[in-house]
């Protein structure tokens, strides 16, 4: 096994006196991903440095060259003494976050081509993380979230799949979101499935337990329902921004994939 420090890079220094400042990366897949999307990257360690390549080769060649240069071999004690809670992979890296000001660079950029996710008081950290990798994977422009949930948490980055990189993650208020028509989830709105959403929409859900603020649904243009058989009482979070994301692709927003 290599020797963190005869390496020349002291990962585990380097770790901490980063730890407190940086995004943890937990798993080989929020590493894939962050690296994919353009992070920041200074350290990451694996407690199989042969395997973990392995796993690029056939999970992410794309990335693997990046992550040879990266990776530096630990014991398993050292990996488990850096993470709350050791992944399967046996992987971990810690990636600069995106500053406050690019986020809102990219959320407020106009034309947008396309929508915004806001998370309006959302409470369950693994839903926020959800419905982070959903919006990178139809490449919406952000997710913001309103409310006290930090959406850099690591429990939402683990969530998310190291997918925080693939779009602009910001919390703000209702008074500073982006400008743009915001389309609202409410039970007593609109069939869904007769709008047609505009690329630059703010598409707005309400928390798991009180549904939207009366300062979001003041802001909101649009109350949209969800179609769902009566007596059923609501859905998940990330399976009703799916949904939704879903209509906005549907109806012609999102380009096709080859």
């Amino acid at each position: 096994m290599t020797d963190p420090v005869t390496t020349g890079r002291d990962p585990l220094g380097r770790w901490h006196r980063l730890a407190d400042a940086c995004v943890l990366l937990d798993g080989f897949h929020a590493l894939k991903h962050a690296v994919r999307f353009g992070a920041e990257v200074p350290v990451a360690v694996t407690v199989d440095r042969r395997a973990t390549l392995a796993l690029a080769d056939e999970l992410a060649p794309d990335v693997r060259e990046a992550l040879e240069a990266l990776l530096t071999e630990v014991p398993q004690s050292t990996y488990a003494a850096l993470v709350p809670r050791p992944h399967p992979t046996a992987v971990a890296a810690l990636a600069v976050r995106p500053s406050r000001e690019a986020n809102l660079e990219r959320l407020g950029h106009a034309p947008r081509s396309t929508p915004v996710v806001v998370l309006d008081n959302p409470r369950n950290l693994g839903n926020a993380g959800a419905v982070i990798r959903l919006a990178a994977g139809f490449g919406a422009t952000g997710v913001v979230t309103t409310g006290t949930l930090d959406p850099w948490h690591p429990t939402v980055v683990r969530g998310g799949a190291g997918l925080h990189f693939a779009t602009a993650v910001e919390r703000l208020t209702v008074d500073e979101l982006p400008a743009g028509p915001v389309f609202a989830l409410d039970p007593e709105g609109d069939d869904i499935r007769g709008v047609k959403l505009p690329d630059d929409a703010l598409l707005a859900f309400g928390s798991e337990r009180s549904g939207l603020s009366a300062e979001l649904r003041a802001r909101a243009g649009h109350l949209l329902a969800l179609p769902m058989r009566p007596q059923v009482s609501s859905y998940n979070l990330a399976t009703s921004v799916a949904m939704t994301l879903y209509h906005w692709s549907a109806t012609g927003g999102a380009p096709h994939v080859p």
